[in-house]
């Protein structure tokens, strides 16, 4: 096991890689990239890990690469441990500047005025996924985990997922997952390939828990996949989880040892030993409130003189898509905003406002973190901001306080933060006159917890958690897989078939011989399962058993001309070859009444849902209602259903879309107990769900018990889908006659 971790490499897949290409001439140079979510990677990149020896990171290098030159950057990029995924300059502007950031970007933060819907954005954003694949595919090897990060890639997982079936895909999503209501503002067909595209991935982490449950409500709504505890069960076992990105703790909390940073620090001192200070840092974006942060300082003056020639707000706007229109109408704003602040408050003395437009060195940046005694961190929205974070990490003496928005990620972890709605300029106003003087003793214990907290789950947690979980994914997908019935089961399995003298065949109906329909009647059985049971059964060595929850008048309508034995309502009814239909026992149905009159009631509740009445049971349909209330209200149903049948001889059961009450003591196994009384030398039995498990637990340790669907199961088999089902029965009967029982 140990070796087989060592042989393993992480494939790092991300829009830009940590290296950008710049050209001089003819020559390249080569430059660490800035940003938090690839200072933050390097970081774990480089630490000592368990679970793989060695990594490549593979992604765009920044600059558009003449086809003559490719192999010589390649070569270049080796040393750096880096890959490039090569795109075309145009590509790179529709699919970077257009569907990323004209249209993810601001629906992902809750700017939907602003997101552009293009089919030509979109065209682009499906063929930059694939061109990763394409790149993905040229140096993927056997046993490699990839972790795909960011919203720029929510394809690639589906993509490179249906090129190699077996291979460990992790993704994260850095920015927020929105609210089904924005989500759904996306196209039909984009927000279907979206989700369908991230499902792709074995693992799906978030920073929050409500971003993890945006995504698995839209989930339901869109695709209509339910899940158990994030657990989404389809083909494989697909896991949504809450991984708060950390940072390196220990590299801010020491960061005032150093040498340069002290040197900044006492010149920071110097310049505004006279002030209090307020920090605040971000890019250039709509998204970061610079606005609102000037308007509330504002307000705070206004409303506290006291604090006037006292405190000074250190402002650091860092660059941003520079040449972007809408950006620079932005960047007009703030600058004239600062200067109405400076012009209304200031004098020769005092400039309220200390400005920057730049973006700052590590050395700088924690020499501010040190010395400010406010950090003024209000995002509108925000899907982690490691700022908070870092500020909190460079304060070794404990000291300072942080105001933090509620929109923002960190939020949900740095609860001791003064955490304030930055679309209120009076609660700005008031955490900067609470901050400011708050006792000391007070900042301490915040920051203290904090710190703590951080320093725990810090950049390496982060990364060493969500590996070590998508590969436990992956255990148990195998764990599961390998009860998938394989070739090699399936050749045993016909053998046994064929040397049999005696043999029956258990088979449930909906879900295993045919899929699930919106109503029942719909799913009538079309000619090839009709030639199938045919064929089959038509052998005299086989006694097969139709089980379902089906009432015995259809199946008797739709099956009756075939020499077959059949368990209706999921036990109540049984009917052997060339007899009359009969109860498995007396059954009392006085209970049918009350049970009606409350599903009734969600009938009304729940449109297009439904009521079928049977003999011994009554079902609740709610397959083709909305998703998200028809699955509340069916939790509701059971936990009211459940209450009030307590003292009843019901049983209660919530199927694939339905809830069903019937008399107690009858199931699928008890019936076909009927059916067994003789020895049979070959055993099957097949079935979809969990009113199976009965029957599949009364059988001989040697039958052939197979559950449809990746679940956990007392089957010895599973297979994927009804259509395996179809293909297996094929294949046991394929030289039985059957043409005599199809109907003409």
């Amino acid at each position: 096991m140990k070796e087989g971790k060592k042989r393993r490499r992480l494939v790092i897949v991300a829009n830009r890689l940590p290296i950008t290409i710049k050209k001089n001439g003819e020559k390249f140079k080569f430059h660490q990239s800035p940003g938090g979510l690839i200072s933050g990677l390097n970081t774990y990149l480089e630490g000592k890990h368990e679970t793989f020896s060695d990594y490549i990171w593979v992604g765009w290098p920044g600059i558009t690469v003449r086809e003559e030159e490719k192999e010589n950057v390649k070569e270049k990029l080796k040393k750096f441990k880096c890959y490039s995924v090569f795109l075309p300059e145009k590509g790179m502007e529709n699919f970077y500047n257009g569907f990323c950031n004209s249209t993810l970007w601001p629906l992902f933060h809750y700017f939907p005025s602003y997101v552009r819907y293009k089919e030509e954005y979109w065209n682009f954003y499906n063929d930059v996924n694939k061109i990763f694949c394409d790149a993905l595919m040229e140096i993927l090897r056997e046993g490699d985990i990839v972790w795909i990060h960011d919203y720029h890639l929510m394809l690639l997982p589906k993509i490179l997922r249906d090129k190699i079936q077996n291979i460990s895909i992790g993704f994260f999503l850095h920015i927020p997952f929105p609210s089904y209501e924005l989500f759904r503002l996306l196209p039909r067909k984009w927000q279907k390939n979206i989700l369908e595209g991230i499902l792709g991935a074995d693992l799906i982490g978030f920073h929050t828990h409500g971003y993890v449950q945006h995504f698995l409500r839209s989930i339901i709504r869109v695709l209509g996949y339910d899940h158990e505890m994030g657990k989404i069960y389809g083909d494989r076992v697909i896991k949504a989880d809450v991984f708060p990105m950390g940072i390196d703790f220990n590299k801010f909390n020491r960061s005032i040892d150093d040498m340069n940073v002290r040197k900044n620090f006492r010149k920071i001192k110097t310049i505004l030993k006279n002030f209090k200070i307020v920090f605040s840092i971000g890019r250039l974006d709509y998204t970061k409130g610079i606005i609102n942060h000037l308007q509330g300082y504002e307000l705070f003056l206004e409303k506290n003189q006291q604090w006037h020639n006292k405190v000074v707000l250190v402002l650091v706007l860092v660059p941003s898509r520079v040449g972007v229109e809408h950006y620079q109408t932005m960047k007009r704003q703030i600058d004239e905003y600062i200067g109405k602040i400076n012009g209304k408050f200031g004098n020769i003395k005092w400039t309220p406002i200390n400005y920057q437009f730049t973006s700052l060195p590590f050395e700088i940046l924690t020499s501010y973190y040190a010395i400010s005694d406010v950090a003024l961190i209000t995002p509108l929205r925000d899907g982690m901001n490691l700022i908070a974070k870092e500020y909190i990490a460079t304060r070794s003496d404990e000291k300072g306080v942080l105001i933090l928005s509620e929109m923002a990620g960190a939020s949900k972890e740095l609860v001791e933060a003064i955490i304030i709605n930055p679309n209120s300029l009076e609660e700005m106003a008031d955490a900067l006159k609470q901050s400011l003087e708050m006792p000391m003793e007070e900042q301490i214990r915040h920051n203290k917890i904090m710190r703590d907290r951080l320093r725990r789950y810090d950049i390496i947690k982060w990364g060493n958690d969500f590996i070590s979980e998508l590969l436990s994914m992956k255990e148990e997908q195998k764990c599961l897989e390998m009860k998938l019935l394989k070739n090699s089961d399936e050749r045993i399995m016909i053998k046994d078939y064929i040397n049999a003298n005696k043999r029956i065949i258990f088979l449930d109906y909906d879900g295993t011989l045919v899929p699930f329909a919106n109503h029942p009647e719909n799913a009538a059985p079309g000619n090839e399962i009709l030639e199938i049971l045919g064929k089959i059964s038509s052998d005299n060595k086989n006694y097969v058993i139709l089980t379902s929850g089906r009432d015995r008048k259809t199946l008797q309508e739709w099956f009756g001309n075939f020499n077959i034995g059949f368990v209706a309502e999921h036990g109540a009814y049984i009917k052997e070859r060339d007899c009359e239909w009969k109860l498995i026992r007396k059954l009392d149905t006085k209970w049918k009444s009350k049970i009606l009159s409350i599903f009734q009631d969600y009938v009304d509740r729940v449109p297009y849902s439904f009521i079928e009445e049977k003999d011994f049971s009554v079902v609740w349909h709610y397959r083709k209602s909305d998703p998200e209330m028809a699955s509340q209200k069916a939790k509701e149903l059971m936990d009211g259903i459940i209450n009030f049948t307590a003292n009843l001889d019901v049983q209660v059961l919530q199927g694939k879309k339905v809830i069903e009450v019937r008399n107690g003591g009858v199931n699928k196994g008890s019936a076909a107990m009927q059916f067994t009384n003789e020895y049979y030398d070959f055993v099957l039995a097949i079935g979809d769900d969990w009113t199976d498990e009965d029957l599949f637990r009364i059988l001989p340790k040697d039958a052939y018990t197979i559950r449809v669907g990746v679940f956990q199961s007392y089957s010895r088999f599973n297979l994927h889908n009804h259509l395996d089902v179809v293909k297996l029965l094929k294949k046991l009967c394929s030289n039985n006659s059957y043409s005599e029982f199809i109907n003409p």
